[in-house]
């Protein structure tokens, strides 16, 4: 079964920057994925970690998974797949928020290794 997480901080900011009604309508889209989790465009992979994004209007949301599960499994065979909601961003700072969410992953590999 996949599972869907957003960040708390991220929950918030949806709920600031739109009104009640569009804020439930793009959890229910990030939600959808628990129905279509090969949904979304692949970004960029760092160390096992694909980093996707889902877009609504001129925003993007970003969220990270295991690349191998999401790979190599079909729809039926996939199970404890944690798809997680970090960020979002408008379409001027999306390489910026990337980026940012790459270098933290980067970092957390790196620091793994130690």
């Amino acid at each position: 079964m996949v599972k869907i997480e957003i960040v708390k901080s991220l929950a918030l900011e949806i709920k600031k920057k739109f009104s009640k009604t569009e804020a439930n309508k793009i959890i229910d889209l990030l939600y959808t994925l628990e129905e279509s989790p090969h949904k979304g465009k692949i970004l960029t992979n760092v160390a096992g970690i694909v980093i996707k994004e889902l877009k609504y209007k001129k925003f993007r949301f970003y969220f990270i998974t295991d690349g191998h599960k999401l790979k190599v499994l079909s729809k039926e065979e996939l199970t404890d797949l944690l798809l997680k909601f970090v960020r979002m961003s408008d379409k001027n700072h999306q390489q910026k928020v990337i980026n940012e969410i790459r270098n933290i992953l980067l970092k957390i590999e790196h620091e793994k290794f130690k």
